[in-house]
């Protein structure tokens, strides 16, 4: 099986090109596989980039758990800009199916390659039941959540896929990876969740760290920047267009008057390989 390892701000995944590859049945073994950063390709999770009737490509997405994903904001770059440079779709807009339904991007092309892809994320979700929270709140605002002995303070938001944002002082690993893995798999999220820290600079920037669902902290993750966006929009600390910092690299975000939530950043191609698969 031939593929491509890319990134989005860090936020690496390991790139199948479905138009020309025959994958395995059990998609999440090869996801928890070539995702092993010991004894794999290793990565955030698998994307497959895939033929559909309903846009240019399709997007499927897979946590390094194996549990499949709605959406991924820095893997939708990294599809774009792979379908753009190996001419599945040369064009510098494209729609993408996602499992949270067809987005638009745009490229940014220079010598003759994807650079920087903004996407149009669409609206973000506030009610709790859709998100799904067990949080109350239309949205569910600076609500309080009980994990580890403390109580937080947290804003719940869907992208297409659930996120619990808590903004912070100071982002540290103790609230990182000491809290995260509890607000992933606490009871008030059925599907789990994934768990943003945010720390702001300012009206127009701020600074983020994220614990992803099924895949534990990553470098970047593209909706969550989204939702923390909106979240931070909503309790009234930053304007409707902000850089965020992430450690992979910054993303910008905007949550328009319109109310979709659009999101630039890089796209990266590492290197390409062959996985063996067993007969």
């Amino acid at each position: 099986m031939k593929f491509t390892k890319m990134h989005g701000a860090g936020n690496d995944y390991v790139y199948v090109n479905c138009f020309e590859e025959t994958l395995p049945e059990d998609l999440p073994a090869l996801a928890r596989a070539v995702s092993d950063r010991h004894t794999g390709i290793g990565g955030d999770g698998l994307i497959l980039i895939c033929p559909t009737d309903e846009a240019d490509v399709q997007m499927r997405m897979f946590n390094a758990d194996g549990s499949e994903s709605e959406m991924c904001g820095n893997g939708i770059r990294c599809v774009a800009k792979y379908a753009y440079d190996h001419g599945i779709a040369p064009r510098e807009e494209m729609k993408i199916l996602t499992g949270n339904g067809v987005l638009t991007v745009q490229l940014t092309i220079e010598n003759q390659k994807a650079t920087q892809v903004r996407v149009n994320m669409g609206q973000p979700i506030l009610e709790a039941s859709k998100i799904p929270t067990k949080l109350e709140g239309a949205p569910p605002l600076r609500q309080p959540l009980r994990v580890g002995g403390k109580t937080l303070e947290v804003t719940c938001v869907s992208m297409g896929n659930p996120h619990c944002i808590t903004f912070v002082d100071e982002i540290t690993d103790e609230w990182v990876h000491g809290v995260g893995p509890h607000i992933e798999i606490h009871p008030a999220f059925p599907n789990r969740v994934n768990a943003e820290f945010i720390q702001i600079v300012s009206p127009s920037e701020m600074i983020m760290r994220v614990w992803e669902r099924g895949s534990g902290e990553t470098q970047a993750c593209g909706t969550g920047a989204c939702a923390s966006a909106v979240a931070a929009v909503l309790n009234g600390l930053t304007e409707r267009t902000v850089l965020c910092h992430l450690p992979g690299g910054d993303l910008t975000l905007e949550w328009a008057e319109s109310g979709d939530v659009y999101m630039t950043g890089p796209a990266t191609e590492v290197f390409s390989g062959d996985w063996p698969l067993e007969n």
